[in-house]
């Protein structure tokens, strides 16, 4: 595992907030943190804030029978999360290609006050009518474009795998 710079909670904060959830006990494991795959499952929350901010919602998904698929993902565990912990999952948008969408999300663990995981994907846009991968409509390259253009002039490096690009 490379060695990360800390990552200032302030910065993260300053991202668009795309989910937020005390933990309840059945996350639980037996080392009496959170197991790894709730960690997915809020992120994937998180996501579906994501295909919201950039328009593609259910409707939108439906009328253009379009969707997103997962291609690529890497997670970073920095930090236990614990029952009744407050959490809320920060978004940044970091690439896109006329396909692909390259994303990280911050997992803020509030009750420490800290980033207690990074979550860096790769999402891929899919024609759901032949379940191939397909360009995004203008419209959504416009967005996601914008938010990928004003997350680059952000004055801090978001702490990536350094393995996957969109």
């Amino acid at each position: 595992m490379t060695k990360l710079a800390k990552i200032k909670l302030s910065d993260v904060e300053s991202l668009p907030l795309t989910y937020e959830q005390i933990i309840p006990e059945d996350y639980m494991d037996l080392m009496n943190h959170m197991n790894v795959m709730w960690y997915t499952h809020l992120f994937s929350m998180a996501i579906m804030k994501v295909f919201g901010i950039i328009g593609l919602t259910r409707e939108y998904m439906e009328e253009h029978h379009s969707g997103m698929f997962a291609l690529e993902s890497h997670i970073r565990y920095l930090s236990e999360v614990r029952v009744d912990q407050q959490v809320s999952v920060y978004s940044r948008f970091l690439g896109s290609s006329s396909k692909r969408m390259h994303l990280i999300h911050f997992l803020v663990n509030h009750d420490k006050h800290d980033v207690a995981a990074t979550f860096e994907l790769i999402t891929s846009h899919v024609d759901m009518r032949t379940r191939r991968t397909s360009p995004f409509p203008d419209d959504l390259t416009a967005r996601i474009e914008a938010l990928v253009q004003e997350h680059a002039t952000l004055p801090w490096e978001a702490p990536l795998c350094g393995a996957m690009h969109a």
